[in-house]
């Protein structure tokens, strides 16, 4: 594998560590780029551990001035970018019948406008390259949408969605798009879960067990890699077997 420059959003969570981790393993001439808003403590110590390979950049996904400022301080650096992993997004669930008008609002914008927003600025240097992996990180509730989740269901589904037309508008220039849709994954997001809503939980798994935050990196590092170069445009479920 050749160096590459790899951006992961949302890189202090479980999960955006462990894509992050991933890359580092993949090639020591690649550098790894974690992008952070404001909690930052898990990914300052994994730059630390990896200071020649692996750097954070100030990252709000909302903002497009955001987007533009840490695409130029990656370009300063190395002059291009060939892998965006578009992995950070929150929930704040609610019954839509109470479900305030802000919340819908953060959630779309978190989730799903990040996206737009990181794929159209990292887009520019892309199609100069002619070449480039966009792997956008969605849910398994984008295709079984949970009861409570209507704003976080509809932004993930419209990932898939944004993701299955991008990939067709830039499948002739070498660039691909992809998403994955993970499942229930042993991470921060789980934390709120009682021992009883655990098991009753896994019971719908036909695994029966959450999937390690490992083992959706291990797919979103595949769909970014040379292997994959002939998919595009699909949505990945690492979900247990659920669907």
């Amino acid at each position: 594998m050749s160096s590459r420059v790899i951006l992961v959003t949302g890189a202090n969570g479980g999960l955006g560590r462990a894509i992050a981790c991933a890359f580092l393993q993949e090639s020591p001439a690649s550098f790894v780029w974690l992008g952070i808003r404001n909690r930052r403590e898990h990914a300052d110590q994994l730059a630390r551990e990896n200071p020649e390979r692996c750097s954070c950049v100030a990252l709000d996904v909302t903002a497009p001035a955001s987007w533009t400022q840490a695409i130029q301080e990656i370009l300063a650096r190395h002059g291009r970018v060939d892998v965006l992993i578009n992995n950070a997004g929150s929930h704040e669930d609610a019954l839509l019948a109470n479900m305030p008008a802000d919340s819908w609002s953060r959630v779309l914008a978190a989730n799903l406008d990040s996206v737009f927003h990181g794929c159209q600025t990292v887009l520019k240097t892309m199609i100069s390259q002619r070449s480039g992996r966009i792997v956008n990180v969605s849910s398994l509730s984008a295709l079984l949408a949970p009861a409570g989740q209507s704003n976080y269901a509809a932004a993930k589904a419209g990932v898939v969605a944004l993701t299955q037309s991008l990939a067709k508008e830039v499948a002739r220039i070498g660039i691909t798009v992809n998403a994955v849709c993970p499942g229930y994954v042993e991470t921060e997001a789980l934390a709120h879960l009682t021992g009883e809503e655990r098991k009753s939980v896994q019971m719908k798994i036909p695994l029966r067990r959450f999937g390690r935050p490992e083992e959706v990196a291990a797919a979103v590092r595949f769909l970014a890699s040379i292997e994959a170069s002939y998919i595009t445009g699909s949505a990945l479920k690492v979900d247990g077997g659920i669907l």
